[in-house]
């Protein structure tokens, strides 16, 4: 009998026994990997590795996740070195949302993964770079990044001879699209429905949980605004400062360290704001039970969300940021660089395709030479980009 018990005390957990796991642990809502659609194009299941842990896993290795550590967020990453890349947003958000997950019980596999891959459609220079290249593709159907990651883990990763992207499962490859409008949903996914699944609820309230906390941190690093400003404006600020005042007497009056002050706060900000999410999450949950993935989709409105005594502060600190920071005139000016240096990258490519890679190229033949110019600019990180701009326009 103890030889036993020591055998199943260090036994691995396979594939089967995950999603067994899956099956006694979660809710009927989530997702549960056994259950996927699976992949366009058919593969062996993994012995070791759940579906969406094959997903998470091919993200991580693809190219275009390694080029988000040097994607802008919202400052360009050569302006600072603490400012938040693309990459550590990504980690952030992969962090919330698997705590709130784990909480409500839901597929924490699944929302890693979307939390990894959520920005990987971003071009260089984040939204200001995303608005310049919507404009010059305007006569070629536009650009939105959302469909972009689409574009990308379907069709320009390459890891495999037997098929293009890296061939992620249907649930995810959908969930990718929580923005796009009906009119944009791809056909071959069927009807819109009317809620994203559950995780993918979690990841996207993950991902304004966390650009709004270091958001307010960048900020008051880059001295666009200051704590009395925020002491002022914003209910959630005050309410997190008192919270380390009770936790720490006599620290936020007393200490000269800026940073550390800062970081306390903003760790009791985030956390109230995850607690909150799971615990009126849980409660709609309860009210509302599904008993299936299809159900939670066929439900009107989210089912993840805040309460209705934070939400409203939450959107009073998203105004805040959008007044003092992200129409900051650091930022508009940000804008206009990306602007000139897309806009002039982009013509100077177009002019001479010769200056596409060899696959590229070879991409002009199937989509256009437009669409693949966005393409490969899209791919760029914000230092290749400035740096490209330079040479070419010195070759001219």
């Amino acid at each position: 009998m103890i030889r036993a018990s020591m055998q199943e005390r260090f036994s691995f957990l396979d594939r089967r026994a995950k999603q067994l796991h899956e099956e006694a642990h979660l809710i009927p809502a989530a997702l549960h990997s056994g259950h996927s659609a699976g992949r366009a194009k058919p593969e062996p299941e993994d012995e070791l590795r759940t579906a969406y842990e094959r997903d998470r896993d091919r993200i991580i290795h693809c190219t275009a996740f390694r080029r988000l550590m040097h994607k802008t967020q919202v400052f360009v990453s050569s302006d600072g070195d603490h400012h938040r890349t693309r990459m550590s947003h990504s980690l952030e958000v992969a962090q919330v949302a698997r705590s709130i997950a784990s909480a409500l019980r839901l597929n924490e596999s699944f929302c890693e993964a979307l939390a990894l891959a959520h920005d990987i459609g971003h071009p260089p220079f984040g939204h200001r770079g995303e608005w310049a290249l919507d404009a010059l593709m305007r006569d070629h159907g536009g650009f939105r990044h959302n469909a972009q990651v689409l574009r990308v883990v379907d069709l320009l990763e390459r890891r495999s001879p037997d098929y293009a992207g890296l061939n992620l499962t249907r649930e995810l490859r959908e969930s990718l699209l929580k923005h796009e409008k009906a009119e944009d949903w791809p056909a071959e996914f069927g009807a819109r429905p009317r809620s994203p699944y559950l995780e993918a609820q979690v990841v996207d309230l993950a991902d304004s949980t966390a650009y709004n906390v270091h958001d307010v941190e960048d900020g008051l690093r880059a001295g666009m605004f200051d704590e009395s400003a925020l002491e002022t404006e914003v209910e959630l600020w005050k309410r997190a400062r008192a919270s380390v005042e009770q936790r720490h007497p006599g620290f936020l009056a007393s200490t000269n360290d800026v940073n550390l002050r800062v970081k306390r706060i903003t760790t009791e900000l985030l956390k109230a704001l995850i607690e909150d999410l799971v615990r009126a999450s849980a409660a709609r949950l309860a009210e509302r039970p599904a008993g299936s993935p299809a159900e939670a989709r066929a439900m009107q409105g989210y089912a993840i969300g805040h309460g209705d005594v934070l939400e409203p502060m939450v959107a009073q600190l998203h105004a805040f940021l959008y007044r003092h920071f992200y129409r900051h005139p650091t930022l508009r000016e940000l804008e206009r660089r990306a602007a000139s240096v897309l806009s002039e990258l982009f013509e100077s490519v177009r002019a001479r395709p010769a200056e596409l890679p060899p696959w590229y190229r070879g991409w002009v033949d199937r989509v256009g030479l437009e669409r693949a110019v966005c393409d490969y600019i899209a791919g760029m990180t914000d230092r290749f980009a400035e740096r490209e701009h330079a040479r070419l326009r010195e070759s001219t």
